[in-house]
C-alpha cells in the first residue's frame, strides 16, 4: 500500500502548492493545507493491507450442475415484421434562437468573402508573375 501513501503525498502537496498560489492573492496562511496534508499522510499510515492468506474464496457447491444459459426465442404465432413508417425515425432539429442564427450567418458570410478575396489575389499574383515571366522569354523582335 505504499502507492496509496504517495499518491496521498502527492494530492498533499499538490494542494498546499494551489493554496500557496491563492494564499499570495488572498494574502492568508498556508497552515490549513498543512494541516491537512499532515492529517492524511497520518491516515494513510495508519491503512493497513490483509496478508494474502487471510483472505478466503468463495465457498463453491461442486454438487450443484451449471445451469445452461437460457436464450429468449421471439414467439412462433406471431410474424415477424415492421411497418416501414417505423423504420425512420424523426430526428429533432435542434432549435436556433434568431440572434445566435444571425450571427452564424454573418460569420459564414464573413468567412466566405474573406475567402474570395484570397482567391482574388492570388489569381491577381499569379496573372502579374505569369506577365513578366511572358515579357522576360519574349525574344526581342
Amino acid at each position: 500500500m505504499e502507492w496509496v501513501k504517495e499518491r496521498d503525498l502527492l494530492i498533499a502537496q499538490t494542494l498546499a502548492f494551489v493554496q500557496s498560489v491563492n494564499d499570495r492573492k488572498l494574502g492568508a496562511s498556508r497552515l490549513d493545507a498543512k494541516r491537512w496534508a499532515d492529517s492524511r499522510i497520518e491516515a494513510a499510515s495508519r491503512i493497513e493491507a490483509a496478508p494474502i492468506s487471510r483472505i478466503e474464496a468463495a465457498p463453491i457447491d461442486a454438487t450443484k450442475p451449471i445451469e445452461a444459459i437460457k436464450i429468449a426465442e421471439p414467439p412462433t404465432n406471431i410474424p415477424f415484421s415492421v411497418p416501414a413508417a417505423r423504420l425512420s425515425i424523426p430526428v429533432a432539429r435542434p432549435s436556433v434562437s434568431g440572434d445566435v442564427r444571425a450571427e452564424i450567418q454573418n460569420r459564414v458570410a464573413s468567412f466566405r468573402a474573406h475567402q474570395q478575396r484570397f482567391h482574388r489575389e492570388r489569381e491577381e499574383y499569379c496573372n502579374a508573375t505569369l506577365a513578366k515571366v511572358r515579357v522576360v522569354s519574349m525574344p526581342p523582335i
